[in-house]
């Protein structure tokens, strides 16, 4: 979610008047946050663009400041965080448990970002599985 974030671009309202970096914000503003700058900028990250889920060991859900904001912060959080992060890691476990995975041709696998909003990838991922046994027998039987 830090590297490709489904919504890269989070819309707020300024609710007072201020002045960020010398510009005068007015109070009813429309803001654009770009998240995927924010989350890929190299002042907030070594090696942004490399994939490295151990610098998240022992966050424990804070945010290190405002650097990785998957859910928003502070009041407009989303109320479904939990969920949703309990709902990766079930959902994940369950494919991972019940599913063999695999690279239809030995090509890698291209990350490149394709045009669009939501930030499509350039080619679709292509993958191929298959049931394990134990569960193509569960499956048989329903």
């Amino acid at each position: 979610m830090r590297m490709y974030p489904p919504g890269p671009l989070v819309f707020h309202e300024s609710s007072k008047d201020c002045t960020v970096e010398g510009y005068h914000i007015p109070s009813g503003t429309m803001l654009l946050m770009n998240l995927w700058v924010m989350q890929n900028d190299p002042k907030n990250w070594e090696n942004p663009k490399k994939f490295q889920p151990e610098r998240f060991i022992g966050l424990d859900g804070s945010r290190d400041g405002y650097k990785l904001m998957p859910f928003g912060s502070r009041r407009r959080k989303c109320p479904a965080e939990n969920l949703a992060m309990r709902m990766i890691g079930l959902t994940l476990g369950t494919l991972i448990e019940c599913f063999n995975w695999e690279r239809p041709t030995e090509e890698m696998i291209d990350m490149t970002e394709g045009k669009g909003l939501a930030m499509p990838k350039a080619k679709p991922l292509v993958a191929k599985c298959q049931p394990r046994r134990k569960i193509a027998k569960l499956l048989s039987q329903m």
